[in-house]
């Protein structure tokens, strides 16, 4: 058997075992300890396997999994997101569905320094979705704004998709940090018109009072210490004034240090986003280690050669080969959750993607979209599973129902990063 087809039949059998349900981490390990084995011998995969984990753990610029992790479950634990919900429904009320419209903004300004999705969805539905049942709205409306807006976590800075990404595509995290920006807040506003059509073709949604210009701009001093974070973290990585891990490591200390000060941020708290930060970070750690033993199994067999050269061979279009690519994403989001889904497959498409002439950077922004509808796309949907975990008197068949208009949103935005990509990397050409 030549290596190229060793590796697709250990790509396949690796989805076979996630089909069965083992866990990602060890479908990765499973696969490119016995991949490396075929290929060469045992001792060169115990080489590989040891070195792999060892070089993981002890990579620096893999520091900043932990420590936006931490600042992400700090900022939780302070109820920043409150904040954030509070000035956004002063300040868009006399909008039709204006609540509905406000939790996809807090949910986007607080996924700026949580980074998850899943944590951003769960947080809010504790925080907007009783508010948005007290007025009246539709359990449809109020939770699909929850799982859309809470689906912005992943694409707006900081983002773990991107860290992640970064560490197998070798790519400058600075300008995914960039690139991801813009895309993101066409997102949330493109979430922000399905919500207002939604809640105009509706007669009984409510709409609140309209705010005074001066209640407005008070209402911005609400969420000071989300600006605060956001401009000395993710501001001084795009400021060049920090790494990323600099960043990290003073927007965790300055999360601390702010929710101590507005005394929101009580001992016990503090103790717990520590606990949940080591843990979610050794998961991570472990999917990373599987992936990259992994990744090294693929390169070796000259897999990724192979699905270009066939590409080329059949003619096809880039456009053609990339729909095709996201068309499996798609798929893949169905039963895989995101971060699976980037470490299974960027080593074997970013050649490919690249071969065809686009850019790792924007291919990048593509593949979170992406994971984004897989977050809140039936049969699955991470983020509709959450809400309706915190909120069981709600059906998952209303969830889904309720959903599918904003699915109109990522979609628009695939074709419009295709059509101009330099919305995507217009951000990372001015600032580097």
């Amino acid at each position: 058997m030549s290596a190229p087809i060793l590796g697709l039949v250990v790509v396949l059998v690796l989805f076979a075992l996630l089909f069965l349900r083992v866990p990602v981490w060890l479908g990765l390990l499973i696969c490119g300890i016995v991949g490396n084995t075929l290929l060469s011998r045992l001792s060169v995969a115990a080489a590989v396997t040891g070195t792999t984990a060892f070089d993981t753990a002890s990579n620096y610029s893999l520091s900043v999994v932990p420590l936006f992790v931490l600042m992400g479950e700090v900022a939780t634990n302070s109820r920043l997101s409150a904040e954030l919900f509070k000035a956004a429904r002063v300040c868009l009320s006399g909008l039709p569905g204006g609540l509905s419209v406000a939790t996809i903004g807090a949910s986007g300004a607080f996924g700026a320094v949580c980074g998850s999705s899943i944590a951003t969805a769960a947080t809010m539905t504790r925080i907007s979705l009783p508010e948005m049942k007290e007025a009246g709205y539709d359990d449809g409306l109020a939770t699909a704004s929850v799982a859309a807006g809470g689906s912005l976590g992943i694409l707006i800075p900081p983002s773990l998709i991107l860290v992640i990404y970064a560490a197998i595509a070798e790519q400058p995290l600075p300008e995914l940090f960039a690139a991801g920006l813009v895309p993101g807040i066409l997102l949330m506003i493109f979430y922000m018109a399905i919500a207002l059509f939604i809640a105009r073709r509706s007669k009984t949604v409510p709409v609140d009072p309209p705010a005074s210009f001066k209640a407005r701009i008070l209402a911005l001093k609400e969420p000071w210490q989300f600006i605060v974070l956001f401009t000395v973290s993710i501001g001084g990585i795009y400021a060049g004034v920090f790494s990323p891990n600099e960043a990290a490591a003073i927007g965790a200390f300055g999360a601390i240090v702010l929710g101590v000060i507005g005394r929101r941020l009580t001992w016990p708290g503090l103790v717990h986003s520590l606990k949940v930060s080591v843990l979610t970070s050794c998961v991570l750690f472990t999917i990373i280690i599987g992936a990259s033993i992994f990744a090294n199994f693929v390169v070796q067999t000259k897999l990724p050669d192979l699905l270009l050269g066939a590409a080329q061979a059949l003619d096809l279009a880039p456009w053609a080969v990339m729909a095709l690519i996201i068309l499996i994403y798609i798929v893949m989001g169905c039963f895989l959750e995101g971060i699976g889904m980037v470490l299974i497959t960027v080593p074997v498409f970013l050649p490919v993607v690249a071969g065809f002439g686009y850019d790792p950077v924007w291919f990048a922004i593509i593949v979170v979209i992406v994971v984004e509808l897989g977050l809140i796309h039936p049969p699955v949907g991470m983020n509709l599973f959450i809400i309706q975990a915190q909120a069981p008197e709600i059906s998952i068949r209303q969830l889904y129902v309720a959903i599918i208009p904003f699915l109109v949103a990522p979609f628009a935005l695939i074709i419009l990063l295709f059509l101009f990509p330099q919305i995507a990397l217009w951000l990372p050409t001015i600032l580097y």
